[in-house]
Parts: structure tokens; sequence; C-alpha cells
């Protein structure tokens, strides 16, 4: 009888986990806002230009008494390295551009309203409202 007991609920169990891993499946596909439900860690990177002369990408955005999943380091803040590290669940908002500069405490058009993006070489008109991708190459030149 005990083992007829321990067998009922390891099949219950099995069938909870395997259960939640399907709805979380299922949660996944049905949003096409989830970006990743298991978290990441890619490395765009961002140049800015301002009237020709590029302006560097401080150190430590979004890192102080709230760690920001979007954020900046000293090591390679130079070369424009925006890091994002998410340990779960990732929604397109929380990728765009745009939060990127709120991080920042800017506004995108802080350094002009004309400006014009090129990401991986290509033009780009989504601005502040791009998602950030890995290994990313964006450029913004304003004028």
């Amino acid at each position: 009888m005990k083992n007829i007991k321990t067998s009922y609920i390891l099949i219950g169990l099995a069938v909870l986990i395997i259960g939640g891993f399907g709805l979380s499946k299922y949660l996944q596909s049905s949003d096409p806002n989830v970006v990743s439900q298991s978290g990441f860690h890619w490395h765009p990177t961002l140049t800015i230009y301002v009237k020709g002369e590029k302006q560097e990408v401080p150190a430590n955005i979004g890192i102080g008494a709230v760690h920001q999943p979007m954020h900046t380091h000293t090591e390679d803040a130079a070369a424009g390295v925006i890091h994002l590290e998410f340990a779960g669940a990732a929604k397109r908002e929380d990728l765009m551009l745009g939060q990127f500069f709120r991080n920042w405490g800017k506004e995108f058009n802080s350094f002009g309203t004309s400006v014009k993006m090129t990401v991986n070489g290509k033009e780009n008109t989504e601005l502040e409202n791009y998602v950030l991708q890995e290994k990313d190459r964006i450029e913004l030149r304003y004028e």
C-alpha cells in the first residue's frame, strides 16, 4: 500500500512539473512581446555623435541603489558596450533603446532632435523604440 501511495505522489509531481514547463512554453509563445522567459546576457554597442563629435557613453549607467538589467560597466563603457543582463523574463519594452536612455537619466532627443540611426551598418528608423539584440552595433548621429 505504501509503494502505491509513493507511486501516485511521484506521478503527480511529474505531471505538475511537465505541466508547468508546458504552460511556461505556451505563455512564452502566446505573447509576442516576450523575448525570453529564461534570461540572457547580451552585449550590444552604442556609438553617439553630436555634430560629428563622438560622445562618450558613461560607465555605471543603471548601476546604483537599484541595479538595472540594462546598464554599463567601467571596463567597457568607453567602447559603448551596453550590458543586458536579465535573470528571468524580458519583454520587448525592457530592451528598447529608449529604456537605456531613461536608465541614463536622459531623453532620447537630449542630444538634438535631428537624428539618424544605423544598426549593424543599415539605416533604422525605429530610434528609441528599437529593440536591442545581441552584438548589435548601434550608431546615433545627432545634427
